[in-house]
């Protein structure tokens, strides 16, 4: 049923995200035509990403089910850079063959590179042990590249068929509302960088004292749909039944019958007793109430016979035990064939992960006490478990999956600018935003659970693409204005701020369509990359342009900024 509910969101997000974009779309370029246009791109993108799930043979889960709309969320900047370029192109000389030869070759490498960043920011996931998280990191990590294909194929194509945009489809250019907007971020960048130093540091101290208040989540009907018929079904099961997830403890008694000697039941009844006594675990179940309920059948079902048998009485006690489970096999359900190892089960409420902790730790302590390790060997499984250390596990790996996303996007840059300092600058404002989100976690009380973490490696694939493009478009006008940093910085705030903040927007409402979602976690996870990302854009237009300015000196110069490995925008032809 659950997956059932996957399935059928699907397609209201796939709608949603067509929606949302393409009205954002709209409203940045009026045009029709660069709409359709997109629209198309990122629907044979989804298509795409159908296809590969196909293709691979893997099924529709509560993450590959985000995929195809992810592909829509981020197929449209990659559209609004090439449609922006070409726009830009037509009005400054009307040529429409050299406009989209530019556009191809300055943006094309700019798209590849941000793509790239994109892709590997998923891409970590496949190192994880996770089924379900390896099979999103690589069908999202293929279609990321494959969309970048087809908008780096398509639209020049189509454009070269179509006549030139009309006076009306480059109005949009000269918004003044956006003039105004960069014009403030210059503002700011220029006269008040220590505000902006200090701002940092203090959300930086403050979301540091968030990030330790987050809790870690593993249960695993957290995040289904509070409001469908089997959710109510499932807390009647836990409210009847006093849990509904099992935690079995698994006694192997080192000896071949050693299960049903008077001393293991005594040992296995006091267990019994120490479940019963922790309010969020059902009473348990095993071998010692069949042996109680043979003493009472004996006694005529009289309710106080309901006890272990007294050493008189054990020898036909327990021939009634096994007479009456021989009938109805209900010894196999509790003890192996040969009679050394017995099952005991219980049911546990959904309780939060460190309540959890406690209680095995309870569990596992009164187990140490009561079987000597020399006589027995006892531990603990069932789902309950398997949840609490699943998602320890995964929180583990994910970490290690932000790190690779990290290593990986800084020896991209490394190899782009080909400078250490330029490397730590740009990991600066795309960090922050990340403990900025972290940090709100904590205030607001969202925990970390499988679907959350993933919101950081995302989030950070994402506004590393902004970075690029501003930092691609300063090293250009470094070299055309011969190494004067503040002309350099002005102009590539100028120049990109624009692009970065219709980007910023169609990502952050893109995003946010994963709000309507029944299901917890995608909720959580369409809230939070949306935020990362609104920080990430501030961080990029604000916070990037100021450490470029302050550290001047040490970083702006030919020994440290080498020439890039990838001419990433190309200087204009000298020839129109």
């Amino acid at each position: 049923m659950n997956s059932q509910n996957i399935i059928d969101e699907i397609g209201k997000f796939i709608l949603a995200a067509l929606g949302v974009t393409s009205l954002i779309f709209f409203f940045f370029f009026r045009s029709f035509r660069a709409t359709f246009i997109s629209m198309c791109v990122v629907i044979i993108g989804v298509m795409w990403a159908f296809g590969v799930l196909g293709l691979l043979q893997y099924e529709i889960t509560v993450l590959t089910a985000l995929i195809p709309p992810l592909i829509i969320v981020i197929g449209i900047p990659n559209c609004i850079f090439l449609i922006n370029k070409y726009q830009q192109e037509v009005k400054k000389h009307g040529n429409q063959a050299l406009s989209l030869q530019r556009v191809i070759s300055k943006i094309g490498n700019a798209t590849l590179m941000t793509n790239i960043t994109t892709a590997s920011g998923f891409a970590t996931f496949i190192i994880t042990d996770s089924k379900l998280l390896k099979e999103f990191g690589i069908v999202a990590s293929i279609n990321i590249i494959g969309i970048f294909i087809l908008s780096l194929m398509i639209i020049p194509i189509i454009y070269s068929f179509l006549s030139l945009p009309k006076t009306r489809h480059l109005k949009h250019l000269n918004k003044k509302w956006i003039d105004a907007f960069v014009s403030w971020m210059e503002n700011i960048v220029r006269n008040k960088r220590i505000t902006v130093y200090i701002v940092s540091i203090g959300l930086l101290v403050v979301s540091i004292i968030g990030i330790y208040q987050i809790d870690i989540s593993g249960s695993p009907i957290e995040d289904m749909p509070k409001k469908a018929e089997f959710f109510k079904d499932i807390r009647f099961f836990e409210n009847e039944f006093d849990g509904i997830m099992p935690v079995e403890i698994v006694v192997d008694t080192k000896n071949p019958k050693g299960v049903m000697k008077p001393a293991t039941l005594k040992r296995m009844d006091q267990l019994g007793d120490v479940i019963e006594e922790i309010p969020e675990l059902s009473p348990s179940l095993s071998v010692v109430n069949l042996v109680k309920y043979s003493k009472q059948a004996f006694y005529n079902g009289i309710p106080k016979y309901y006890q272990l048998p007294t050493s008189q009485e054990n020898t036909f006690i327990m021939d009634v035990a096994r007479k009456s489970s021989d009938e109805s096999n209900l010894l196999e359900s509790f003890v192996d064939s040969t009679g050394q190892v017995a099952r005991m089960t219980t049911y546990m409420r959904d309780v939060e992960t460190s309540r959890m902790e406690r209680i095995e730790e309870r569990l596992l302590e009164n187990i140490n006490k009561i079987f000597p390790e020399e006589r027995y060997s006892v531990y603990m499984t069932g789902s309950a478990l398997l949840f609490l250390k699943g998602t320890k596990y995964l929180v583990k790996n994910l970490v290690m999956s932000l790190a690779l996303a990290i290593g990986l996007i800084a020896l991209f840059m490394a190899y782009l600018f080909r400078s250490f300092r330029m490397i730590v600058i740009s990991l600066i404002p795309n960090l922050l935003p990340l403990i900025i989100t972290a940090g709100i976690m904590g205030f607001i009380g969202v925990p970390i659970k499988p679907s959350t973490i993933l919101v950081f490696s995302i989030a950070f694939g994402i506004s590393v693409d902004d970075t690029i493009h501003f930092l691609a478009k300063y090293r250009q006008e470094l070299e055309s204005k011969k190494w004067q940093i503040k002309k350099s910085v002005y102009a590539a705030l100028r120049e990109t701020g624009v692009s970065m903040f219709y980007t910023s927007i169609v990502l952050f409402f893109g995003f946010s369509v994963f709000i309507i979602s029944n299901f917890g976690g995608t909720v959580a996870l369409g809230a939070l990359v949306s935020a990362t990302l609104l920080f990430a854009m501030l961080a990029n237009l604000i916070l990037l342009p100021s450490l470029l300015l302050s550290l001047e000196k040490s970083i702006a110069n030919k020994k440290t900024l080498k020439e890039p490995q990838i001419d990433i925008l190309p200087q204009d032809e000298e020839n129109d």
